[in-house]
């Protein structure tokens, strides 16, 4: 064989090995950018659970923070409904204390009346009860309802000068507003 034989042997077998080593980081770059692709897509993947992750760990925090207060609430105001169906009845104890006693038996009956009254009074104080002030006070559209308008010049304007009806604040909400007359 003569040298250009094997020279040109040598050059086609460089070629073939120049073309198979381009061929093989062609696959290699694809092979890559595959494996670059099927990450970025995974940590895309892992940002988007993570962030469900914080989103519902946020709402389940939440959950537990509205459920203590609700059941704050619910402990706060438990006697709520029972005191509210009880203000007729403290209502007519105030009164029967109000009428006159003449007699040793009505004055008897009479404490009697009073010890029961202070009795309520005090067990409903224990759950929070509360008598709202009115006469001498500025109304307030809060605490008090308004069912009529007198005229004193004596008193400034908006002043309430007779209540007509108790009202009462359980803890910090009202449970019957006092119906008041305003002054003109």
């Amino acid at each position: 064989m003569s040298n250009s034989t094997e020279s040109k042997e040598t050059n086609e077998t460089v070629e073939n090995l120049v073309e198979a080593t381009e061929a093989t980081e062609v696959v290699e770059e694809v092979v890559l950018d595959e494996k670059e692709q099927k990450i970025q897509e995974l940590e895309q993947k892992l940002a988007e659970e993570e962030n469900r992750y914080l989103r519902l760990r946020a709402d389940y925090d939440n959950m537990l923070r509205r459920q203590k207060l609700d059941r704050e609430a619910a402990e706060k105001f438990r006697a709520q409904s029972l005191l509210t169906d009880l203000l007729p009845v403290l209502d007519n104890l105030e009164r029967a204390l109000q009428v006159e006693v003449t007699s040793e038996e009505a004055t008897s009956l009479y404490k009697g009346v009073e010890m029961v009254y202070r009795q309520f009074v005090d067990a409903a104080n224990r759950e929070g009860l509360e008598a709202i002030a009115a006469e001498g006070v500025a109304f307030d559209p809060n605490v008090h309802q308004a069912v009529m308008q007198e005229q004193d010049s004596e008193k400034e304007a908006g002043i309430v000068l007779r209540e007509l009806q108790k009202g009462y604040l359980l803890k910090d909400r009202v449970l019957r507003p006092a119906m008041v007359s305003v002054n003109e």
